[in-house]
């Protein structure tokens, strides 16, 4: 497989210090109830993303910083272009909490970065294989021999790789374009490539501008991750808490008014009011079970194959230790959206 702007991918082994619970992919960490003092002062770090509705919502109604603010604490939104550059800045601690795929949570847990999923804020169908209107492309085994645009750690190429598997085409006989998600979407209008691994809410506006989704397979996409450094889960329980508080207060809202989920998802990513609504109601699956675990393990035992066939990960060892130590349920579990004002 040709990669012509590869991205660096993220390095190191996971830290021999983690310790295990006897359930499988649940890892120790200490819950906001456990917190002898509230955290005074300072400043929260945390991203927000088209792909992700919820973070929208909450940057929007400007809730977190009323929570937080009877403890002083000021709120940095940063906003991430995909799940490698929510996944850079968490590993840099430019970021506190961070929004990313399950896919590539664990890449960045099986490369030592120091992470955990604290909560799910959707089970998307978002990433799947675009071409123009007018290719000739009718199957992903007619993608040998062509230029394909994708962002490497990411959810829709980590998509493309399991599509190629299963029609059977080697990874080697196509060129992968390493391009950020709009870019990708740029790329294909322009001709530069002959297909781009999509991601909604793009995708969507591509299909409405006459592009084609060539294969969809909703099996091949992971759940939507909230991760948290660990460092800041230890440092700073209570500020957790109440972001979790906060995403279940805006899952409970956005059930209640799709109409205007819409339309914050249109206004921040410019797409129109009806292509939005398309992602909410039809794609973006806001309203799942928000505890991490079996479910969302059962899928990254999947996928982490292919990051060591790939050369993402070195070993199997390490995808195997990482399963076992990314989820942290304790704060969604005892999460009360009531407590935002």
């Amino acid at each position: 497989m040709h990669h012509r702007r590869t991205s660096t991918l993220l390095g190191g082994a996971l830290a021999a210090s983690l310790l295990l619970t006897t359930a499988p992919g649940l890892a120790q960490s200490p819950a906001a109830s456990t917190a002898p003092v509230l955290t005074q002062g300072g400043a929260l770090n945390i991203d927000f993303a088209t792909y992700n509705p919820l973070s929208l919502i909450i940057k929007q109604q400007g809730w977190l910083e009323a929570a937080l603010a009877p403890q002083g604490i000021s709120v940095n939104w940063i906003q991430s272009a995909g799940s490698n550059k929510a996944n850079e800045a968490l590993r840099a601690n430019a970021i506190d909490i961070g929004s990313t795929a399950g896919s590539a949570a664990l890449l960045a847990r099986s490369n030592g970065s120091p992470i955990q999923v604290i909560d799910i804020y959707s089970q998307p169908e978002w990433a799947a294989i675009v071409v123009p209107g007018d290719s000739t492309i009718a199957s992903v085994a007619d993608l040998a021999g062509k230029h394909v645009a994708a962002t490497i750690g990411t959810d829709p190429y980590f998509f493309l790789l399991q599509a190629l598997e299963e029609a059977g085409v080697a990874l080697d006989s196509v060129t992968i374009e390493n391009l950020q998600h709009a870019d990708g979407w740029a790329a294909l209008q322009n001709g530069s490539v002959d297909a781009w691994a999509g991601l909604d809410p793009i995708m969507a506006g591509a299909e409405a501008a006459g592009a084609k989704l060539l294969y969809r397979n909703v099996g091949f996409n992971s759940y939507g991750f909230l991760n948290a450094t660990e460092s800041f889960l230890a440092s700073k329980p209570d500020v957790a808490q109440t972001v979790v508080d906060t995403y279940e207060h805006a899952r409970a809202w956005a059930a209640e008014h799709p109409t205007e989920t819409a339309q914050v998802l249109a206004e921040v990513s410019g797409l129109d009011v009806a292509i939005a609504t398309k992602v909410i109601t039809e794609r973006a699956n806001l309203d799942v079970d928000p505890i991490p675990g079996a479910a969302q393990i059962a899928v990254l035992t999947k996928i982490g194959p292919i990051f060591v066939t790939t050369g993402a990960v070195p070993n199997q060892g390490l995808i195997d230790a990482a399963l076992g130590t990314i989820i942290n349920d304790s704060f969604v579990a005892q999460a009360d959206p009531s407590r935002i004002p």
